[in-house]
């Protein structure tokens, strides 16, 4: 398959028109952590899973507001067959009552916190027809992966970094120090 070339955005919610969507790309502030450690999975030809044969890359988003920490990420799914992002996946690893609490105005359900915590496909996103089988490929390949998922809040730690102290953010490196990108096959 071929290499995914991943625009520069620095705001990806302005590049899909939606203005209030206060999430950027990883890339934007941390590109070489980006660069090697975003997660792909390859689906091949004549797969049980319901997508078509494809590299699809989970390229991560954190909120940039000052001083939120809301503790999710957004997940950007691009396709290797199309170029194009196919799915945004919205996905917060702790618990209800975290949520509960993160949310200092109530008024919540159960069904707003299930999505505050996800993993679901984000309402109001674009998404194209494709969309609900990565997020069945996301819950069954990537969700059950630990260290995937610590690799993830750890990307959220050093990105939280660059946007509430900006001045103090050392240099980062990736969990290991060296690549941790991965792939995943079928």
């Amino acid at each position: 398959m071929g290499k995914l070339n991943f625009p520069l955005v620095r705001n990806w919610g302005e590049c899909l028109n939606l203005r209030l969507m206060p999430f950027e790309m990883l890339f934007s502030r941390l590109p070489e952590i980006a660069k090697t450690e975003t997660r792909t999975v390859f689906v091949p030809p004549n797969s049980q899973q319901r997508l078509p044969s494809a590299e699809y890359s989970f390229v991560e988003m954190f909120c940039n507001e000052p001083g939120c920490d809301c503790r999710r990420v957004f997940f950007t799914v691009f396709s290797s067959r199309t170029k194009a992002p196919e799915a945004l996946i919205a996905y917060g690893w702790e618990t209800a009552n975290f949520y509960k609490k993160w949310f200092k105005y109530g008024g919540f359900t159960k069904k707003d916190i299930a999505e505050l915590m996800g993993p679901v496909l984000n309402m109001g996103s674009p998404q194209t027809a494709r969309a609900p089988g990565i997020l069945e490929l996301f819950s069954e390949v990537l969700l059950p992966d630990h260290n995937f998922i610590e690799r993830v809040k750890h990307h959220y730690q050093l990105f939280r970094a660059t946007v509430d102290h900006p001045p103090e953010a050392a240099p980062h490196r990736g969990m290991s120090g060296r690549s941790q990108r991965r792939k995943n096959y079928f």
